[in-house]
């Protein structure tokens, strides 16, 4: 081997190695600052938690299958996806198998940076990338009402991965691609009707995680947000939901249908929407009608503007 080969296969060695650690350090887990985990670590308030926890549906995904009890959170419902099936974990306060033994900082990290109290990424089937937008209060207070839950001993079933999204590590890249960078959440809910009903949409409410379409990889297609999309298992589409697909709707005839599940012509929502409508109807009715309001006056095109 020549010299000049040689060197150039040193050389290569070293770039790989190099792009290697640079990979690594770059999709390594980010956690929340000091300055949330030391705000979310207040005293929260379990009552307003609980209207947060049905804004949020937290019981469409982590209701243990099979009863009707929307406050044993147990986990293990399969969610599927394109991707494989995803086993949304126990987050009743069972110390154990549950999240009973998780301080308010790790609480935080999960549902706002997407990081588990051991430091790895989560999976975006929880929807993080919208919590992320979430109050601090919200958080906080989310986590109080939780904590009040009854203990659901049992832990769910691993998720169930097609490889390449099988390996963990690669949702760091992910997240430089799709995650949202929030050094600094709002410490309240915003005031203001059309404010709170852009914040319920985008965060708590998680909207656009079921109604945009996504691509490849699983990122929502932000030119075309909140205007429908296939439905995680494949199986339908939820509607859009922009102020073209709501044309025909009133404000009071989308409140109306997020708590009843009634549409306007007395027709029921699809399937899908039966858990969302479950939850939404022990919301405020202020909430929904901020909500109904943005919805109403939403546009895709001019969002991106």
């Amino acid at each position: 081997m020549s010299a000049r080969i040689a060197w150039a296969l040193g050389l290569a060695a070293v770039l790989v190695a190099a792009g290697a650690a640079a990979a690594w350090f770059a999709t390594a887990p980010r956690r929340i600052s000091a300055e949330v985990a030391a705000a979310v670590s207040e005293p929260g308030d379990p009552e307003a938690g609980k209207t947060v926890f049905f804004l949020a549906g937290c019981e469409s995904c982590h209701m243990s299958p099979d009863q009707r009890d929307p406050l044993r959170l147990g986990g293990g419902m399969e969610l599927k996806t394109p991707f494989g099936s995803f086993y949304p974990p126990n987050i009743s306060s069972d110390p154990k198998d549950g999240i009973g033994s998780w301080s308010a900082a790790d609480f935080a990290d999960a549902v706002m940076a997407g990081v588990s109290p051991r430091g790895r990424h989560l999976y975006p089937a929880l929807p993080y990338t919208s919590y992320g937008r979430m109050s601090i209060k919200d958080v906080r207070d989310l986590f109080a009402f939780l904590r009040t839950t009854p203990p659901v001993s049992g832990r769910a079933p691993p998720n169930a991965l097609v490889f390449p999204f099988s390996i963990r590590r690669a949702v760091g890249f992910w997240k430089l691609l799709y995650m949202p960078r929030i050094d600094h959440p709002l410490a309240v809910d915003p005031t203001g009707e059309e404010a709170l009903g852009r914040y319920l949409v985008e965060g708590p409410g998680h909207c656009a995680e079921c109604h945009s379409p996504r691509d490849l990889l699983g990122g929502i297609i932000e030119s075309r947000r909140l205007t429908g999309g296939p439905l995680p298992d494949g199986k339908g589409k939820a509607p859009d939901i922009t102020a073209r697909g709501l044309r025909d709707w009133s404000e009071s005839d989308i409140s109306d249908a997020l708590s009843t599940g009634f549409t306007p012509s007395g027709d029921v929502l699809g399937s899908a929407m039966a858990a969302v409508v479950r939850s939404l109807s022990h919301a405020p009715e202020q909430d929904l009608a901020a909500i109904a309001h943005y919805l109403k006056t939403y546009n895709a095109v001019s969002a991106q503007q």
